[in-house]
């Protein structure tokens, strides 16, 4: 095969299956609000229930006041290998909506509490959602500290999945025996 200095390789796009998987997989992902002069990006936690993706949020800090000011958003969950032999990523537009249900948001909480500790995800993650690291993870199902915020309005048509040439989401083995 010729490579010539003008074409672009572009890098494939990923199947519907496959940035599901993707989104299934993850936990981490980032989140870019409208700022005032440059876009203001956030990492957060989240959680997928197969239909929509639901975020912890502390209420303080910039993301809250962007998220006010203007619920239209991108978020990037992204998979790489450490020397990127294997990578992927996907992008969804949409807007975020704060759950004001209580049972809903206990229902997310417990999700998150369950992630938390099925992850083994140090005391220190409690500080990124309005806690003190010396709290039990439990305390995010108490009090105000966090709001729950709801991903909607994605279209599929919107969707940006994208993944290095020959990478293919890496899944652990289940071992059946």
């Amino acid at each position: 095969m010729e490579i010539n200095s003008i074409d672009v390789f572009k890098m494939p796009r990923m199947a519907k299956t496959e940035y599901d998987r993707l989104i299934e997989d993850q936990y981490i992902c980032r989140i870019a609000f409208k700022g005032d002069l440059y876009p203001h990006i956030a990492p957060f936690l989240y959680i997928f229930d197969g239909r929509f993706i639901y975020f912890l949020s502390s209420n303080y800090g910039r993301k809250v006041q962007y998220f006010r000011d203007n619920p239209l958003v991108t978020v990037e969950i992204e998979h790489y290998s450490p020397d990127l032999s294997h990578f992927s990523f996907v992008s969804l537009p949409g807007r975020l909506v704060q759950l004001e249900d209580p049972d809903k948001k206990r229902e997310v909480k417990e999700r998150f509490v369950g992630l938390i500790k099925s992850k083994n995800l140090s005391p220190n993650v409690m500080s990124a959602l309005g806690h003190s690291p010396e709290e039990p993870v439990e305390a995010l199902l108490h009090g105000e500290k966090n709001s729950v915020w709801k991903l909607t309005a994605v279209k599929v048509e919107k969707i940006m999945g994208l993944k290095g040439h020959r990478s293919q989401i890496e899944r652990p083995a289940i071992d059946k025996a």
